[in-house]
């Protein structure tokens, strides 16, 4: 009976899901076209995170992007990019991210490693991500640059670099409660 009492707060220790926060959260991308920043949004994306800070190597975390909520501010922008030699998102309507292990790292933060797919192809990432406490919610912010042809994005006459950089940075903040 103690060993089961012990089991129980182990894996209540290890397993905590929390409810993620839309309104208060946001994935950001910045780009460089002919060599000016340019910042874009996605609108709509949901992230299920079970963390819980005494131990964050248990912690678990996926997020799932709409594609074609992607905001550049202006509608015939984010037309063009949904189409195939962009995003595709006719036959890609999802990117993703799920993690495959978390990790402590220097100064509180933490290193996710896992899968991310865009467009159909999948590849390995690893980035760091800070977690801050705010009342009673969880902060976790980060950076993850890829490279845009890596995964298609941007097919064609697209592919040309000094039109648009191939480097992109993608940043999330992500306000998540027990």
């Amino acid at each position: 009976m103690a060993l089961a009492a012990v089991s129980l707060t182990v894996s209540s220790l290890a397993f905590a899901a929390l409810k993620f926060d839309s309104k208060a959260s946001n994935v950001v991308i910045t780009f460089k076209q002919m060599n000016v920043p340019v910042s874009a949004k996605f609108t709509k994306f949901n992230a299920a995170i079970d963390y819980n800070p005494a131990a964050p190597e248990a912690a678990k975390a996926s997020v799932e992007i709409d594609i074609t909520s992607f905001d550049l501010g202006d509608p015939e922008y984010n037309k063009e990019v949904t189409k195939k030699e962009w995003f595709n998102a006719a036959q890609f309507p999802k990117a993703n991210f799920v993690s495959s292990s978390i990790k402590p790292a220097a100064n509180g933060t933490l290193t996710a490693t896992g899968k991310l797919t865009i467009k159909g192809k999948t590849t390995d990432v690893s980035f760091p991500v800070s977690i801050k406490k705010e009342g009673n919610n969880q902060v976790f912010d980060g950076s993850l640059p890829i490279k845009r042809l890596t995964f298609n994005i941007g097919e064609g006459d697209w592919k040309d670099t000094s039109m648009v950089a191939d480097d992109v940075m993608i940043k999330f903040h992500v306000v998540a409660a027990p």
